[in-house]
């Protein structure tokens, strides 16, 4: 459904507009003078807007590319009772989706209306494709016979209905971040946007204009004006990962905006509104980080309203080889091979593993192993470094050479962090060498 803003200064024709929409389920705000059209679309984010060319001594044509700069994706719809093939042309230049000349009836705002809903729809999912393109990997399975999974899973698909505000934790590669699109997918939201936003990935100014927005010029490379995740994903779903790193100096908004819905763009004084719903992962002790002054006590209830906690890959013991054969068919499907499965030694390798990095390790190993074995059935012999068995883990003091060791805790690192930027970082090293010892070791 969408929503609507009507800017006319008929009262009339507001009501008239306003039923119509209503009756096939569209929120609609009415509005009659520029003024309070500005002050309304700077407080709320629309769908849509009607806007009439004549608003007394106004022109109407003024709120298209105003409108556009504050919501780029707005479809406005020009209705006036002086329609022209001038005034057409220019509306369309200046923006406009489309021409409604009075009088209309309500089928042709039915028509309208529903041609707008399906550009929308189309927008919302190709924006969607393209970030899954851009993040191309083997979806995790829902199936599962563990019973702390299942109880994840249970409360999951009760709760994805609401509104209520969910925090997800457990360790990194439990699958937290597919475990939020899937409860977004579920929920009443899916037709809308899902932002994801990654806590540590950015300076606490930077952050806080992804979420917020900014005014052009309200900082240093500043250049133009940024409407914020917050905005864009306007009746949908925002994810925050990593929640524990959140900046002290931006949780009192972040608290501010779960309780009011209100928040400012930063650089602007104007409050806005956007109806979001929030959902955060972190694999940190938020409950430390609170007695260390790290983390609002506050702002932890309010994200703790709902809490999911994944359990580890290696206490998922009955689903890792059911996993393990889903990433092996697409891996396979990538590089044109149909594998038959793993031999009963490679199985009972998979069950042993620790994996510290959960499914995120899981995928690299069996990816290594689709691309290095020429049958259609893989060995253990194709993953002995992935899996680190609980009998022939390496411990400091063993008599091992340096480059052994070197060369386990830097697979290790590397399957079990998100990026190489992150395994870079952990490992206190920059990426080229980085990259040097992964050629060195086959990783």
């Amino acid at each position: 459904m969408l929503k609507v803003l009507v800017v006319d200064d008929e009262a009339g024709i507001r009501k008239m507009l306003s039923v119509c929409l209503e009756s096939r389920g569209h929120t609609v705000k009415g509005v009659s003078n520029i003024k309070d059209a500005l002050a309304e679309a700077d407080r709320q984010v629309y769908d849509t807007a009607f806007i009439d060319l004549r608003l007394g001594t106004d022109n109407g044509m003024e709120l298209i590319p105003a409108f556009l700069k504050t919501c780029p994706w707005m479809k406005i719809v020009v209705i006036t009772a002086y329609a022209t093939v001038d005034t057409a042309v220019q509306a369309m230049r200046l923006g406009a989706a489309d021409y409604l000349p009075k009088p209309f009836t309500p089928e042709q705002v039915d028509i309208v209306t529903e041609r707008i809903s399906s550009v929308r729809r189309m927008e919302e999912d190709i924006s969607r494709l393209k970030d899954d393109l851009s993040k191309l990997r083997p979806e995790t399975s829902f199936t599962t016979e563990n019973p702390a999974m299942k109880q994840v899973l249970d409360t999951a698909k009760q709760v994805a209905p609401t509104d209520a505000t969910i925090l997800i934790r457990g360790e990194n590669g439990t699958g937290k971040t597919v475990l939020a699109k899937a409860i977004h997918s579920w929920s009443k939201r899916s037709g809308k946007p899902l932002a994801v936003v990654s806590c540590p990935s950015l300076s606490a100014e930077l952050l806080e204009s992804e979420l917020f927005g900014h005014v052009k010029g309200a900082f240093t490379g500043a250049v133009r004006d940024n409407a914020g995740r917050i905005a864009a994903c306007e009746g949908g779903t925002l994810f925050l990962d990593e929640i524990g790193e959140l900046p002290m100096s931006i949780q009192p908004k972040l608290l501010r905006f779960i309780q009011d819905r209100e928040y400012e763009r930063i650089g602007d004084q104007k409050t806005r509104h956007a109806d979001v719903r929030i959902i955060s992962a972190t694999n940190a002790d938020l409950e430390e980080a609170i007695r260390q002054g790290r983390f609002r006590e506050d702002l932890y209830y309010r994200l703790n309203v709902i809490q999911l906690d994944m359990p580890s890959l290696a206490g998922r013991t009955e689903d890792i080889v059911p996993l393990a054969l889903d990433m092996l068919r697409f891996f396979g499907a990538q590089n044109h091979r149909i594998f038959k499965g793993f031999t009963p030694e490679a199985e009972a390798q998979l069950k042993s593993c620790k994996w510290r990095g959960n499914l995120r390790e899981m995928r690299n190993v069996i990816e290594r192993a689709a691309i290095m074995c020429p049958s259609d059935t893989v060995g253990a012999e194709y993953f002995p470094f992935g899996g680190r068995k609980q009998n022939h883990e390496i411990a400091l003091g063993d008599r091992v050479s340096l480059a052994t060791v070197e060369e386990k805790h830097i697979r290790g690192v590397v399957a079990s962090a998100s990026s190489l930027q992150e395994a870079a970082e952990i490992l206190g090293i920059d990426q080229a060498t980085l990259w040097r010892k992964r050629k060195q070791y086959g990783i």
